[in-house]
């Protein structure tokens, strides 16, 4: 009788990750009406609800059955950490143990929570520490949205008309979001939906590192804003800093960039986002090189100087050389920003989330134990 209880437990539907087409299918496969996907979705995302019996509008005898075959399952918060200038970190356990993190950045009305879509990440650029901690699987849908949820129920009770904790949110945590495009795409439309968080499609953002058929596929069921992690005005040092780019590189990426903002139609443009580290790609000819790349190409540029972290020899770059770099862009017609390091004292700026995992790659294993030795 046990094992069949924990049988029945483990194959119960977690709601929490479901978008709107398919939690309308869920009801209808259970004998309900699709409306009852709108009342349970508001209960979950609106409200924070993780307990059926406190869905009022909705009948016991459904509660009942729900509580049965269904559950929200929302990840447990480990830590929850205040930045010294405001930003807000989260710890979260994950299934099996594994834990990610996201990161809340307020800037006056705006609050932007920055989401993982992996536990770790596959890929293996040189001055992100995520990647140098390896990677261990994808998030699910439940896991990726799970990561707002759990964020606004720390808020709670707030008034939605009036308080908006997270009004932006952007695919740029731990992982490559195109390589978990199912799970990310679930959880953006959730995003987006006015049934669970009715955020902008402009202010929502996938960041991607170049994986060129998850954009070319991309622009054909979402409409979400786009940022580009270049880096590197060039191939060959591109290759260095994103090997990625060895399977794609930059003229492929722009192609696909271009070719996916031209099917929004509202004359959006992608951030191209660029980590300065100092001596490798902040030089003058760095930025002019980077100007005439992207002469074509609708963007914004969003440069980040790099937040240093103990697996990297890497340096940050001279505010001298930061403002060289801007004004050189600026002047050639691009708006040009620089993303002001938040969160540094609780390791939550950019580059610098790991969380706690077990590596399948065994990539750490090639970078933690040196630095160690050094040390």
């Amino acid at each position: 009788m046990s094992n069949s209880g924990d049988q029945s437990q483990t194959e119960k539907v977690n709601l929490l990750g479901l978008p709107r087409h398919k939690m309308e299918q869920f009801f209808v496969d259970i004998g309900e009406k699709k409306f009852r996907a709108g009342q349970v979705m508001k209960w979950i995302h609106h409200y924070g609800v993780d307990d059926f019996e406190a869905m009022t509008n909705v009948s016991k005898t459904l509660r009942a059955r729900l509580a049965e075959i269904a559950e929200i399952r929302g990840p447990e918060v480990l830590l929850d950490e205040t930045s010294s200038d405001g930003t807000r970190k989260w710890v979260m356990r994950m299934a099996e143990g594994n834990s990610i993190e996201a990161v809340l950045i307020p800037d006056g009305e705006r609050g932007t929570l920055c989401v993982s879509s992996q536990v770790g990440c596959s890929l293996d650029c040189s001055f992100c520490s995520t990647g140098k901690r390896g990677f261990n699987r994808n998030l699910s849908a439940a896991e990726i949205i799970g990561q707002v949820w759990a964020a606004l129920r720390t808020f709670m009770p707030f008034d939605r008309a009036n308080e908006r904790p997270v009004t932006n949110v952007v695919m740029m945590g731990m992982g490559e979001p195109l390589l978990n495009f199912d799970n990310v795409v679930d959880a953006m439309d959730l995003m987006m939906d006015d049934w669970a968080y009715g955020i902008s499609k402009r202010r929502v953002t996938v960041s991607t590192s170049g994986v060129i058929p998850a954009l070319e596929k991309l622009g054909e069921v979402s409409d979400v804003s786009l940022a580009i992690s270049l880096h590197a005005p060039n191939d060959e040092l591109r290759n260095e800093l994103v090997p990625l780019n060895r399977k794609y590189p930059i003229e492929r990426l722009l192609s696909a960039t271009k070719q996916y903002l031209s099917g929004l139609g509202d004359r959006r443009r992608a951030t191209i986002e660029y980590t300065l580290i100092e001596g490798v790609n902040d030089q003058p000819e760095h930025a002019r090189q980077l100007a005439e790349l992207l002469v074509d190409v609708p963007c914004k540029i969003n440069l980040i100087p790099f937040n240093p972290f103990p697996e990297s020899d890497y340096r940050r770059p001279s505010g001298n050389a930061v403002k060289r770099f801007q004004d050189i862009m600026n002047q050639a017609g691009y708006i040009t920003t620089v993303r002001t390091t938040r969160g540094d004292d609780i390791d939550a700026a950019c580059g610098q989330l790991v969380g706690q995992f077990e590596d399948r790659t065994r990539r750490s294993e090639r970078y933690i134990p040196v630095h160690q030795e050094v040390s």
